[in-house]
């Protein structure tokens, strides 16, 4: 049975009915970053000839599970539009689609869908940036710092293994000051770490994407410490405790 004829249940159905792009990536190796973080590398077939890229940009992959499909959502890294080639990176743990990773070989296939990942750079651009996010988030994170450019960044990122902070963070060619901070009490370590360090950031953007409770935490902190205006807040939730 093949990726494409396993049920994805009443999530594809709606993803279906909200005419999502579906496509085929294939896997063309894997590089082990650390032992908690796996990248693959794919052939993208026709997503990058047909969708544009923009930062922070995400699909939803569907892994098999016996009969069944589940969509888990994961950032494109290194998009090549010309070569037509993407990687992605997996946070490892128990899981279906970190399960499929860890066993994933040159030549296995899997089913994409393109629905739902949107993200514009503010305009005008503010004058710094306050991210938050987890080994989950950091392929984003790194998206979002390419884009930004020169403009300055605080990024506090949460820390599940030791190793996890030897991970590459992309600090590119801006002020970027990179806070890790170790997982504990189910996220309320990050979301004191970001509080502690508030200032007045009224004029600052606020990107979060943890798991569902710290991603509010944090958001909140922004709102009410860094004193940043909702509309200058992206937060979503990448998964749950």
């Amino acid at each position: 049975m093949t990726d494409s004829t396993l049920s994805r249940g009443l999530t594809g159905t709606l993803v279906k009915l909200w005419r999502g792009g579906d496509y085929e990536f294939t896997v063309t190796g894997r590089t082990e970053i650390s032992p908690h973080y796996l990248r693959l590398h794919f052939d993208a077939g026709n997503l990058l000839a047909e969708r544009a890229v923009h930062p922070t940009m995400w699909i939803r992959g569907w892994f098999p599970d016996g009969d069944r499909s589940h969509q888990r959502g994961y950032t494109l890294v290194n998009p090549d539009s010309e070569a037509g080639t993407v990687d992605i990176d997996f946070a490892l743990h128990d899981g279906v689609a970190t399960n499929w990773a860890r066993g994933a070989e040159p030549g296995d296939t899997l089913e994409v869908t393109v629905l739902g990942s949107s993200f514009e750079l503010p305009q005008p651009a503010p004058a710094g940036y306050l991210i938050a996010g987890d080994t989950a988030s950091l392929p984003a994170i790194n998206s979002l710092l390419a884009a930004i450019g020169d403009t300055p960044a605080w990024v506090f990122l949460e820390a599940a293994h030791d190793d996890d902070r030897d991970l590459p963070v992309n600090t590119g060619a801006g002020e970027v000051d990179v806070i890790w901070v170790d997982r504990t009490d189910a996220g309320k370590g990050l979301v004191e770490a970001v509080r502690e360090s508030a200032f007045d950031a009224s004029d600052h953007f606020g990107w979060v994407a943890c798991d569902n409770r710290t991603t509010r935490g944090v958001a909140r902190v922004f709102r009410e410490d860094y004193a940043i205006p909702r509309r200058a807040i992206k937060a979503q939730g990448y998964w749950v405790a």
